[in-house]
C-alpha cells in the first residue's frame, strides 16, 4: 500500500478516534465483543441516537463493520485492519523522523 493511501486510512481513523464518546464506544465492543446501539446505549452514558451517529462515522471508517442480527436488529464488531494501517503510517512517519532527528542530536553533540 502506497504511503499516500496509507494516509488516507490514517485520517479517517485519526478524526473517528478524536471524539470521546467514539473511543468509548470502541472500548465497549473491545471488552464486551459485538452489541447492537440500543446494547450500548444501556451501557454508556450517551443517547441510542448518538450512539447510531457514532456507529455511522466508526464504519465509515472501518473500524467497525454492521451485521445483520436476529429481528434485524444490527451488531456492530471491531475491525482492526484500519487501526493497524494508522500503525503503519504511523511507524512509517516515525522512519521519517528518525534520520533527521539522529542528524540534529549529532550537530547537537
Amino acid at each position: 500500500m502506497e504511503l499516500s493511501d496509507l494516509e488516507a486510512v490514517a485520517q479517517e481513523v485519526f478524526t473517528a478516534l478524536a471524539d470521546p464518546s467514539r473511543r468509548s464506544i470502541l472500548a465497549t465492543l473491545a471488552a464486551s465483543g459485538p452489541a447492537t446501539a440500543t446494547d450500548l446505549a444501556a451501557r454508556l452514558p450517551i443517547t441510542r441516537q448518538a450512539i447510531a451517529k457514532h456507529l455511522a462515522l466508526l464504519a465509515e471508517a472501518g473500524l467497525v463493520v454492521a451485521e445483520p442480527g436476529e429481528r434485524r436488529r444490527v451488531r456492530y464488531r471491531l475491525d482492526s485492519a484500519p487501526m493497524k494501517i494508522a500503525q503503519q503510517f504511523l511507524g512509517a512517519l516515525a522512519r521519517d523522523w528518525d534520520g533527521p532527528l539522529a542528524a540534529l542530536q549529532r550537530q547537537l553533540d
